[in-house]
């Protein structure tokens, strides 16, 4: 079944892949992704969260696949996979678009996907307090 699961990911993935893609990197980036409920927009429990369990994440343990792959080892949005998405990932690294986008609403994406994106959900491979941990390392790197 989890064979299954990572094969239909992977073909849903490869569909996605547009020979004339640009890559991501682009500051500022518009988005319309749908806001997270109120409640947990406001939410921030990166204080009591483990950035460095966030990067051990992002970089190589998060499945099907770590998210470096699409949103960069310089969370620029440039990652191997991610230069073929439309629209291209989040460039984590731009302040102008980070600046309006919660630690909530970070959660909320990695948690729940984000349709018309290549972002999938993560609620059944990730554990809320390690979706925490990548929304701290993330912000702690790369959102000033």
């Amino acid at each position: 079944m989890k064979k299954l699961f990572i094969s239909i990911l992977t073909l849903m993935f490869l569909s996605t892949i547009a020979i004339s893609a640009s890559a991501g990197g682009k500051c500022p980036q518009p988005r319309k992704t749908k806001s997270a409920p109120s409640n947990i927009a406001k939410m921030d429990k990166t204080g009591s969260a483990d950035a460095g369990n966030g990067k051990s994440i992002y970089l190589k343990k998060a499945k099907p696949m770590a998210c470096k792959m699409c949103h960069g080892g310089n969370g620029d949005g440039t990652g191997k996979l991610g230069k073929a998405l439309k629209p291209s990932p989040r460039n984590f690294a731009c302040s102008d678009t980070m600046k309006h986008v919660s630690a909530g609403q970070m959660f909320w994406i990695i948690k729940n996907g984000s349709p018309g994106t290549g972002m999938v959900a993560h609620k059944k491979s990730l554990k809320d307090k390690e979706i925490w941990d990548v929304v701290k390392y993330i912000r702690s790197t790369w959102v000033k």
